[in-house]
């Protein structure tokens, strides 16, 4: 789940906090202060030598909340349109290739496959590049032998047994779970970064997107970034379920596409899918922070409730006071957290499973539960995620949750058709032997 990281973001320190500490409120200059009072003083008796109809000119009045203004989602939204389009571009490009580069293998004669007459199928496209995993694995095989030379048997048996587990694994899984493996070995590694007291400033301007740093780029970065253990685990273990059967249905669309075009791996199609979701549910966190959260903030600030003196003679009251009439604004950009977590793209490969497989069942590990039908599990998260944004739950990011939710829904109702109009866009240069036959 994408959790609201609980170290402290000291914003007001920090140069990227750019659209508080760079506001028209930050203190004047020290002399200034001295000097306000003989100033105006001097200015108003030359207005009254100047004559009686000559005005001052006063300089306009703004409230506190107009002259804070609220964080920017421009750059956020621009990020997320321009960063989705590069995606899949990027990503129907790279299909594109590897397709005709294996279709070329098995009509040439360089390559022994039996195809039995015809075109080749995408099932013949893709159980060619599992030969060829193969292969490669049994080659890595070999390399590893020759390494353990210098070590005892004992050794050599364990590490020869763990190759091969690993690679078994590995060469058995379906395509969408071994592209899971790869993601979770991302995660895992900017996880163990987490780990490192050093990298703590450094992750968490980078790797925890912030609503009111301005920042744009940590909207992918923190797709990719857990600094809890517990964190990383379960969400690595859901998306290893569900993203391997959210990549079945995209090769099963694939099958019955009306552009005809082969496709030897879904691959790229998959982690498209899963960068521009990720990047959509962090944009829906943002803009609710910094369009719903920060106002009421800033309203707060400007308007604090009059507390009475005999409420405040007491301890008790005092501290009730505090806690519902003062707010400092360290106070109040504190409450706002940095988020962190791939759970809105993991919800969006959820939502999309749920719509494509209504049969499945699935049971949750907390609270446990016996099997329910997904779609009904699938609605009643998202039901928890409504009533903790109308709450104010902040255990996790409601919002990026639904945001990923939305997604992967709209994928599902007009995804594949956006994907195969991305291929098509990027065919130039390539025969027109990637259509079927």
């Amino acid at each position: 789940m994408m959790l609201w990281t609980l170290r402290p973001y000291r914003c007001l320190s920090r140069p990227q906090c750019r659209y508080f500490s760079g506001s028209t409120l930050r203190s004047q200059p020290r002399q200034l202060v001295g000097e306000g009072r003989s100033h105006f003083s001097s200015s108003k008796a030359r207005v009254q030598e100047a004559g009686p109809h000559i005005e001052a000119k006063q300089p306009p009045m703004f409230t506190f909340s107009e002259r804070i203004g609220p964080p920017s989602i421009r750059n956020q939204v621009l990020f997320f349109v321009f960063g989705s389009l590069l995606t899949f571009g990027v990503a129907a490009r790279q299909t594109n290739l590897e397709t005709y580069h294996w279709t070329n293998k098995l009509t040439g004669s360089s390559f022994s496959w039996p195809l039995g007459g015809g075109s080749p199928s995408n099932a013949e496209l893709r159980e060619a590049e599992r030969t060829e995993l193969r292969e490669t694995l049994e080659y890595g095989l070999h390399k590893f032998i020759k390494s353990l030379s210098a070590l005892s048997d004992h050794l050599k048996v364990m590490a020869l047994y763990s190759y091969a587990y690993v690679a078994d694994t590995y060469y058995t899984s379906p395509e969408g779970k071994r592209v899971c493996y790869m993601l979770a070995a991302v995660n895992g590694v900017v996880w163990a970064a987490w780990q490192l007291p050093k990298m703590g400033p450094f992750m968490l301007r980078t790797f925890a997107h912030h609503p009111l740093s301005g920042l744009s780029y940590t909207m992918l970065t923190s797709t990719f970034s857990h600094s809890s253990f517990i964190h990383l685990l379960f969400n690595m273990m859901a998306m290893l379920g569900f993203g391997s059967s959210a990549t079945l249905y995209l090769a099963k669309q694939q099958q019955e596409d009306p552009s005809n075009l082969r496709e030897s791996t879904t691959k790229w199609h998959f982690l498209s899918f899963f960068i521009s979701a990720g990047l959509f549910s962090s944009l829906v966190s943002h803009v609710a922070s910094a369009r719903f959260k920060y106002p009421k903030l800033i309203a707060r600030l400007a308007n604090p409730t009059k507390s009475t003196a005999s409420t405040a003679s007491t301890v008790e009251g005092a501290a009730a006071v505090r806690s519902t009439s003062t707010l400092t604004g360290r106070e109040a950009l504190a409450s706002i957290k940095p988020s962190l977590g791939a759970s809105g793209a993991i919800y969006a490969a959820v939502t999309l499973t749920a719509m494509a497989f209504p049969e499945v069942h699935i049971s949750l590990i907390f609270p446990p539960t016996p099997p329910i039908p997904i779609q009904y599990g699938v609605f009643g998260l998202m039901g928890m995620d409504v009533l903790g944004v109308i709450r104010g739950w902040r255990l996790f990011d409601h919002h990026a949750h639904l945001g990923g939710a939305m997604f992967g829904l709209w994928y599902y109702a007009y995804g594949p058709r956006v994907w195969e109009s991305f291929r098509e866009m990027t065919l130039g240069g390539l025969p027109p032997s990637l259509r079927k036959a």
